[in-house]
């Protein structure tokens, strides 16, 4: 029996990061054909709001790693893109995974990952670039703060509360957040019979 629920919880995580990967690559597509991804300076990939998922599950960082990966392959990244774009992407995922117990802190690592490495291979990938590195720090700063933060926290607060999605969470984040939920009814309950003596 033991042995069959670890292979349902390799399964699940497989099919999470597989499933997140997907994602990214489908958004990172849509942000390009719409001219918000790429070599340019200004970045806005829809895709980043995902990098908050490893508040939710561990699966979240190998998903949106091979996802970055394979993005940045599919939409014709230069090589060094392609390698210190994921490397970004990998930094980000992590540092979000092991802040995890701080759901307003979940975007601060990938901004943080892309706005310090991405600059630099925009301007050593793409020699057409002709912004200055300051600028291209700025941008891409903004852009990660528009998709990682403000999408991505948007992201995490709807998911955070639909509790009706278990896939998202590993299940000791679920219990987790189940008891979290128990506790906030006991003193919800705690202050209205409070109230109600009064």
């Amino acid at each position: 029996m033991s042995h069959k629920i670890r292979t349902n919880e390799k399964v699940r995580f497989i099919t999470r990061g597989a499933v997140i990967a997907a994602l990214y690559v489908v958004l990172t597509w849509l942000a390009a054909s719409l001219g918000l991804s790429g070599q340019s300076a200004v970045q806005v990939r829809f895709s980043e709001m995902l990098t908050v998922l490893p508040y939710f599950t561990a699966a979240a960082v190998p998903g949106l790693t091979i996802g970055c990966l394979l993005a940045n392959i599919l939409t014709g990244a230069a090589v060094l893109d392609i390698i210190f774009g994921t490397v970004a992407t990998l930094l980000g995922a992590l540092g979000t995974y092991f802040l995890r117990k701080y759901r307003y802190l979940a975007p601060i690592p990938p901004i943080v990952a892309n706005t310090v490495i991405v600059p630099f291979v925009i301007k050593a990938a793409y020699v057409d670039v002709t912004d200055s590195l300051g600028f291209l720090f700025l941008t891409v700063g903004a852009g990660e703060i528009i998709s990682a933060g403000v999408l991505g926290m948007l992201l995490l607060l709807a998911l955070d509360n639909q509790r009706r999605y278990p896939f998202m969470y590993d299940e000791k984040q679920l219990l987790a957040v189940r008891k979290r939920e128990a506790e906030k009814d006991a003193a919800a309950k705690q202050k209205e019979t409070a109230k109600d003596d009064t």
